[in-house]
């Protein structure tokens, strides 16, 4: 099984923020902690960032017989001050007042340090006191283009014990859990009781080799919100039970009061029977009263010899099949929906009859799902990637399988702009998801669900066509749930009011990068008069002149109207025009082609010649356009997004590539901040006291105005990522790196979670621009349709990750060679198209699936 590469390892003091997500695709989470706490529990259809399940947490006993020695551990590192770091707008070192209390009675370990390179995450116990060296690794199996294995609603932990004294050791490895089934997810269980609560079960069972406790509550209704199945599972084979306990104190008893058996003492025993030890606890089994339910654990025996290491499996699995609208919808509340909060369902739960099946799987594939998981880390790992950027880059996934994205249970994928927590109780609560649905100007920057799950992100343009397009033409930025409702046509929809401007023309680029990521030409016939229709409403709203350059009110994700002309939307509609051209060679559309193709002219001439001061892009008013809201002289940092997506699809420059450069360079000069405590920012706070950031928009020339851009003076990771993406492509590391060094560390740990970046929300998804990052490194660029890759610049002795829409693996550049290694599907490269520098001798070396090179002369670009 292939390793996975160690990033940095954390102390749990330096940690508080560190929580890594647990959990597949749009089935919720439950967060692994750098103090070894489990906290974030999300599993009930809702994103909470303070979800709480009391009485769920590891714990070990250590004993051996000469010298005298029994210990007792909650595994958990003590934790902080309540005050927490005090970061503004975040929550993730909040540590629930029911662990606090657990650690003040029960001794924890001393300390924890983390490391961790997504989905793998690993917690080391420190305690000088034991006999026993502890670690856990914890991962939800994950790997690229393979949904299956990555949207499965477990956690699995594997815990490694090695005896550092010189006699042997008895152990007992403890996990608890909360039956939360009946639970809502949004209010915090007291101990046991919820109003949910009452009629749950815990029953045992114990097959081939592990032994589970199934959770359940027949007492429901089978659509009842909260219905479903949890299953904490161990492989020891020696493991008992105790089905229900009100209190942490009862599970630790019990784990006390365990004696050592051998292998064979329980073979008699029936499989059901909690504790077979004739000196256990014989509670019976029984149904929890009204308003409250049972916690339950399993003790897992384990045996080490002085010296020696032993392991031990636990999994987490969860079954809560009925997702409902239970997030509030823009465009206002239409009472002829009535009282009904429209049943969605979930995909995952129509692939398993229950967690107990999930847990099945698990238990079975265990060995396989790990391993394609570290063949995912180790590709990373093995790349030119350092340490830093290592985890970081790995840590993109992590918001694909975050609350930000569920999947109905039809199979269509969608996603909120993020999960409401600390960044906006102000105006819309901390609970559930932020600005649904499927925002269209916000996942204008996400680069990282078409890379890693191609099919999803094309459903979602399948959605912006078929169902969200407006008769007229134009996309409504979000999309209402279900879909049979009539969408925002006419509607105000909240921001901004109007139909995005760049939510409707990323749709275009987004389309053709699904193209080239391997939608097919048939698909791309399908909707092609769905794009011309949205392109002709664009053109004729922003363009009647013919000009080339949009005119007017431009609404966009700023939750404002831009106007006049201005680079932002001018860029995403020069890059807009190249990609129908493009789309439209591949269909043989010659008229629509040339049109495109005049119409980009004028318009790269025309914006060059009026937004270009000689350092960076500005924005010009036009007679009528409103002054408030606008920069005009300012340096915006995403001024440039549309040349971003242009080198991202093979477009080429959509304005003069010096001026390009110069305004990148202006952008990071002008616009990253370095220490905030003296900066005035009426908006929010993203970015404080000593940290690095890029901010929205700055006056270096002067002339801010009255009423600014909305959120200038805030600090985006989405557009720091798309800007540091796009100086890589233009030959400027410098400016990248300072860009990217400052957002990790701010997102450090320390005092916020680099498994979350905020914004409007938590797990925001405009930082998905974090993953053409790594395309820009690389240099790689597939192109499905002609099947071929494109290789920029490489760098004697790198290593990048490939992705096609076929397989994955990883290229080694050598001395005057490429060679590619397979580790996932099958690779099939019909033609290499490379710049003057690269090498013209391609090796293949097959590891995995399968590899094909046709035709190693290769093409120059």
């Amino acid at each position: 099984m292939p390793p996975t590469r160690s990033t940095r390892r954390t102390p749990h003091e330096d940690a508080r923020h560190i929580a890594m997500p647990l959990g597949g695709i749009g089935t919720g989470n439950v967060s692994l902690c750098a103090d070894g706490s489990l906290r974030q529990w999300q599993l009930h259809n809702t994103g909470n960032h303070l979800g709480e399940l009391p009485g769920s947490f590891f714990a070990v006993r250590i004993s051996q017989w000469e010298p005298p020695f029994n210990e007792v551990r909650v595994l958990q590192a003590p934790p902080g001050p309540v005050s927490g770091t005090q970061t503004p707008l975040v929550n993730d070192d909040h540590v629930p007042h029911w662990q606090r209390d657990l650690l003040s009675h029960a001794e924890g370990v001393t300390a924890t340090t983390f490391s961790g390179t997504y989905p793998f995450a690993t917690v080391d116990y420190e305690d000088e006191s034991l006999p026993v060296r502890i670690s856990l690794e914890a991962f939800t199996p994950m790997a690229p283009l393979d949904l299956d294995r990555s949207s499965i609603p477990v956690a699995m932990f594997t815990f490694t014990i090695t005896n550092t004294g010189v006699v042997p050791v008895n152990g007992w490895l403890g996990g608890a859990l909360q039956n939360a089934v009946g639970g809502d997810g949004i209010l915090p269980p007291d101990g046991i009781r919820h109003p949910g609560y009452g009629g749950n079960t815990n029953r045992v069972d114990r097959s081939e080799g592990w032994t589970s406790l199934i959770m359940e509550n027949h007492t429901l209704p089978v659509d009842h919100p909260g219905a479903g199945q949890m299953v904490l599972t161990a492989d020891a084979p020696l493991t008992t039970a105790l089905p229900q306990f009100s209190s942490t104190e009862q599970f630790l008893s019990f784990l006390r009061s365990r004696q050592p058996f051998g292998p064979n003492d329980w073979d008699h025993m029936p499989r059901d029977m909690a504790d077979p030890q004739p000196s256990g606890t014989f509670t019976t089994p029984a149904a929890s009263p009204t308003g409250s339910t049972w916690n339950g654990g399993l003790a897992a025996q384990f045996f080490v010899e002085a010296g020696e290491t032993v392991t031990v499996r636990f999994a987490l699995a969860w079954h809560f099949p009925n997702r409902h609208v239970n997030f509030t919808q823009f465009g206002g509340i239409r009472p002829e929906w009535g009282a009904t909060r429209f049943l969605l369902g979930n995909h995952y739960t129509t692939q398993y009859a229950d967690a107990v099946a999930v847990a099945a799987r698990v238990q079975h594939e265990w060995e396989d799902l790990e391993r394609i998981s570290r063949e995912w880390t180790s590709a990373l790992g093995e790349s030119s990637l350092d340490d830093e950027a290592l985890e970081h880059m790995a840590a993109q996934a992590s918001i694909i399988r975050s609350p930000s994205f569920f999947r109905t249970a039809d199979g269509h994928f969608f996603g909120f702009e993020g999960v409401q927590g600390a960044s906006t109780p102000m105006w819309s609560g901390n609970v559930g998801g932020s600005c649904p649905l499927n925002c269209t100007h916000v996942f204008a920057y996400a680069q990282g669900v078409a890379d890693l799950f191609p099919e999803i992100e094309r459903d979602m343009r399948e959605c912006e066509l078929d169902i969200m397009q407006a008769p007229q033409g134009f996309i409504p930025h979000r999309v209402l749930s279900p879909t049979h409702l009539p969408q925002l046509w006419d509607r105000d929809i909240g921001g901004p009011g109007e139909p995005a401007l760049d939510g409707m023309l990323s749709t275009v680029l987004k389309l053709f990068r699904e193209v080239r990521k391997g939608a097919g030409l048939p698909w791309l016939e399908r909707y092609w008069p769905r794009l011309h229709l949205l392109m002709d409403y664009i053109a004729g709203r922003w363009d009647p002149d013919g000009s080339g350059m949009l005119h007017g009110i431009q609404p966009s994700t700023h939750d404002i109207d831009l106007a006049g002309l201005n680079p932002f939307m001018g860029t995403l509609w020069l890059a807009a025009l190249r990609a129908m051209e493009e789309m439209g060679a591949l269909l043989g559309r010659d008229d629509e082609v040339a049109w495109c193709r005049d119409r980009f002219i004028l318009g790269s001439r025309g914006y060059d010649d009026a937004l270009f001061n000689g350092q960076y892009f500005t924005q010009v008013l036009e007679d009528g356009d409103p002054p408030q809201y606008q920069w005009e002289s300012g340096c915006l940092s995403d001024q440039l997004i549309g040349q971003w997506w242009a080198h991202h699809l093979g477009l080429g420059y959509v304005l003069p590539a010096e001026h390009v450069r110069t305004a990148l360079t202006s952008v990071v000069r002008y616009n990253l901040r370095v220490g905030f405590r003296d900066f005035d920012n009426p908006y929010r706070t993203f970015a404080d006291a000593e940290d690095t950031g890029l901010l929205m928009c700055t006056w270096p020339l002067g002339g801010r105005p009255e009423v600014p851009t909305r959120y200038c003076d805030e600090v985006w990771t989405g557009s720091e990522q798309q800007v540091a993406a796009h100086c890589i492509r233009e030959g400027l590391p410098e400016e990248a790196e300072q860009i990217l060094r400052g957002l990790w560390g701010r997102y450090d740990g320390r005092r916020r979670n680099p498994y979350n970046q905020i914004e409007c929300g938590d797990h925001y998804v405009r930082a998905l621009s974090g993953w053409s990052v790594l395309q820009a490194w690389s240099g790689l660029s597939w192109d499905a349709p002609s099947a071929t890759l494109q290789v920029r610049s490489p760098e004697r002795g790198t290593a990048w990750p490939l992705l096609t829409d076929s397989g994955w693996g990883l290229i080694r550049v050598g001395d005057g060679t490429l060679e590619l290694s397979c580790r996932f599907g099958q690779v099939s490269i019909d033609h290499l198209a490379m710049d003057s520098g690269a090498p013209v001798h391609v090796a293949v070396r097959l590891t995995a699936g399968e590899s094909r090179v046709v035709g190693t002369t290769p093409q120059r670009s």
